[in-house]
C-alpha cells in the first residue's frame, strides 16, 4: 500500500479538487435541502458544488499548460489556480465564503505543503473568511472553518500531513454538530448549517487526497419532510428579508472596496467581499439591486453581475399550485462530435459540443438552456461523468424559472434513442417518461485504441490494442477495429435487440459500416441498423442496441 505524501504538492492538490467535486456532486441536493440560513432558497449545495467546479477547471488548466513537459505544474501554481478559480466562480454567500477559505490556504500552501503549512493554512483560511463577513454569525461555515483550524492546530506536534488534516476534519465535524446549538434558526429547522456541511465534504475529500481513505465520520441529513422557510440573515419571517441577491467580480484597489464596503453595509446585509490583488467577489442581499451595483461602478469595475430576485422565490413557494397551460419545449443535448452535432440540431435540439477531455462545464449548459429560450427543457448529458454538472446546471436553470427534467443518458447513442421519440405535443411528464423509457432500453458500446500497457476488466491489454467497451466497461480486447466491432455487437444482440446504431469517427472509412451492417443482418435478420457520422473528436465507433 503506497505510503501518504508528507507534502500536498501539485498532483496532491489536484486530487483534492476532483474529489471535492465529486463529492460535492453527490451531497449537492442533501446540502440543497437543508439550507434554511442565511436565505431558505434551497441552492447552498449547488453554489458550493459551481464554485468548486470552478476551482477545479483553474486547476485543470494549469496541468494542461504542462502536457507537453516532462514535468507537474509547481505546487504554488497549482494552489493559486485553485483559489483564483474558487474566486471568480463563487456562488451564493457559502460559494464567496468558501472561495475565501482557499485564498487564505493558497497564501500559506504557495509556500510548501507540509503538515506545518497546512496548520497555519487553515488557520490563515479560518481568520481571513471572517474578516470578508461584514457581521459574522456563530453556528455557520465560520465556526466550522474554526474548529477545523483548531482541531490542526491539535493535532500531536510532529504529526504528518494525513493526522493534521483528519484532525481539521473531526474538529469540523464536532463543531458542525453543535451548529443547531448555536444558531436559533437552524434548531428550530432541526438542521445542521448547509454551508458548514459543505466545508466538512470539502475537508473531507482533503483528508481522502493525502490519506488515501475518505474519512469516517456522521454524514448529516435533513429531518423528514421540507425544511420551513426562514427570514433571511436577521430572525424575521418567511416574507421578510432583502429582495435580492447581487453578486460581481469587481476590480478595483484596496481603498476603493475599503469604501464600498461601507457603503454596501449600509444599503443591505450578508455582506461579503473576498479577493485581494485588485480583483474581488462582491456579495449583498439589498432591496435595491441596482444601488448595489452602481457601488460597484463607483469603486471600480464590475462584471459577470448576478441579481437573484429572492421575494419572487418567496412568493412561489406561498402560493398554491395553478395550472398552466402548455409551455415551448426545447431538448439541450450533450454531443461528442460535430456530425451528431448536426444531426441533434436538425432534430431540433439545442446542442453543447463535448471536446475530448474538456467536458462542458456547467456554465456551458446554462446558457445553452437560456438559449433554448423555452419553458420546459429536457437535458440529456449523454456522459456518465456529467451527472454531477448537469445536475447543478438543471438546478440553476430551475432557480431561473425553467423547468428541467433531467434525463442521465450516459452515451450519445442513449441521447439519440430518447431524442427520437421526443414529442413537443405531448404532456411534458408523459414526454419525459417515453424519452427516459427509450434511453434506458439502449445498451451502449464504445471502440477506443490503447494508448498503454494496462490492466482491465477483460485482461491486459497492449498500447495499439482496440478495446470495446460495453455499458462503460471494457468487455474486449482485438488487434482490430473490424473485429472488435463486430464481437461487441455478437455479445450486445445476444440479449436481444430491435435497431443498431451506428456512430463513425472521423477516421473510419465506410466500409466498415457496410461490413457491420451485412454482419448484423446475417446475424440477426430483424434487427434493423441505422448510421451516422459523428465527424471530428467522436470516437473510432459508437454502438447501441434497442
Amino acid at each position: 500500500m503506497p505510503q501518504p505524501p508528507d507534502d500536498l504538492d501539485a498532483v496532491a492538490v489536484r486530487t483534492w479538487c476532483s474529489l471535492a467535486l465529486d463529492a460535492l456532486g453527490r451531497e449537492r441536493e442533501a446540502i440543497d435541502a437543508i439550507n434554511v440560513y442565511p436565505v431558505a432558497d434551497g441552492d447552498t449545495g449547488t453554489n458550493l458544488y459551481l464554485t468548486v467546479e470552478s476551482a477545479a477547471a483553474a486547476v485543470e488548466a494549469v496541468f494542461a499548460a504542462h502536457e507537453t513537459g516532462t514535468t507537474v505544474p509547481a505546487p504554488a501554481d497549482v494552489v493559486r489556480a485553485m483559489a483564483h478559480g474558487a474566486l471568480i466562480g463563487a456562488r451564493g454567500n457559502s460559494g464567496t465564503i468558501l472561495a475565501q477559505l482557499l485564498r487564505g490556504m493558497a497564501g500559506v500552501l504557495a509556500e510548501a505543503g507540509d503538515a506545518d503549512h497546512l496548520r497555519r493554512a487553515l488557520a490563515e483560511a479560518a481568520a481571513s473568511a471572517r474578516l470578508a463577513v461584514a457581521h459574522p454569525v456563530e453556528g455557520t461555515v465560520l465556526t466550522v472553518a474554526t474548529a477545523a483550524a483548531e482541531g490542526a492546530g491539535a493535532a500531536e506536534p510532529g504529526a504528518g500531513l494525513t493526522a493534521v488534516a483528519a484532525a481539521a476534519y473531526a474538529g469540523a465535524c464536532t463543531a458542525l454538530a453543535r451548529t443547531p446549538e448555536r444558531l436559533a434558526v437552524l434548531g428550530r429547522a432541526g438542521v445542521v448549517d448547509a454551508g458548514g456541511q459543505g466545508l466538512v465534504t470539502v475537508l473531507g475529500a482533503l483528508v481522502e487526497a493525502v490519506g488515501g481513505r475518505a474519512p469516517a465520520g456522521p454524514v448529516l441529513r435533513a429531518p423528514g419532510g421540507t425544511p420551513p422557510l426562514t427570514g433571511a440573515c436577521a430572525e424575521a419571517d418567511p416574507e421578510g428579508g432583502p429582495a435580492f441577491e447581487v453578486i460581481y467580480l469587481l476590480e478595483a484597489s484596496d481603498e476603493a472596496v475599503a469604501r464600498l464596503r461601507t457603503r454596501l453595509d449600509a444599503l443591505g446585509d450578508c455582506l461579503v467581499v473576498v479577493g485581494g490583488d485588485g480583483l474581488w467577489n462582491v456579495h449583498v442581499h439589498v432591496d435595491d439591486a441596482g444601488a448595489a451595483v452602481e457601488a460597484g461602478v463607483e469603486a471600480g469595475r464590475p462584471h459577470r453581475i448576478r441579481i437573484t430576485h429572492f421575494a419572487a422565490d418567496r412568493i412561489r413557494a406561498h402560493r398554491e399550485p395553478v395550472h398552466r397551460e402548455p409551455a415551448q419545449r426545447a431538448v439541450v443535448v450533450v454531443v461528442p462530435g460535430d456530425g451528431l452535432l448536426g444531426l441533434c440540431a436538425e432534430a431540433g435540439a439545442t446542442t453543447v459540443l463535448a471536446r475530448p477531455g474538456e467536458p462542458p462545464a456547467s456554465g456551458e449548459l446554462v446558457d445553452a438552456i437560456r438559449r433554448a429560450h423555452a419553458r420546459e427543457v429536457v437535458l440529456l448529458p449523454n456522459d456518465a461523468e456529467l451527472r454531477h454538472t448537469a445536475a447543478a446546471a438543471a438546478e440553476q436553470a430551475r432557480a431561473e424559472g425553467v423547468r428541467v427534467a433531467l434525463i442521465p443518458t450516459r452515451a450519445a447513442v442513449q441521447g439519440i434513442a430518447a431524442l427520437a421519440v421526443h414529442e413537443p405535443g405531448r404532456g411534458f411528464d408523459e414526454d419525459v417518461v417515453a424519452m427516459t423509457a427509450a434511453a434506458g432500453a439502449t445498451r451502449y458500446a464504445e471502440l477506443a485504441v490503447a494508448e498503454r500497457q494496462s490492466w482491465t476488466t477483460a485482461g491486459i491489454c497492449q498500447a495499439g490494442d482496440v478495446l470495446g467497451l460495453i455499458d462503460g466497461d471494457i468487455a474486449v480486447i482485438g488487434d482490430d477495429v473490424t473485429g472488435t466491432a463486430r464481437t461487441v455487437l455478437d455479445r450486445m444482440l445476444s440479449a436481444g435487440g430491435e435497431l443498431v446504431t451506428l456512430v463513425l469517427g472521423e477516421e473510419v472509412p465506410d466500409a466498415l459500416a457496410a461490413v457491420l451492417e451485412e454482419h448484423v443482418r446475417e446475424g440477426h435478420l430483424a434487427v434493423d441498423t441505422v448510421i451516422y457520422r459523428g465527424g471530428p473528436r467522436t470516437a473510432p465507433l459508437l454502438i447501441g442496441v434497442e
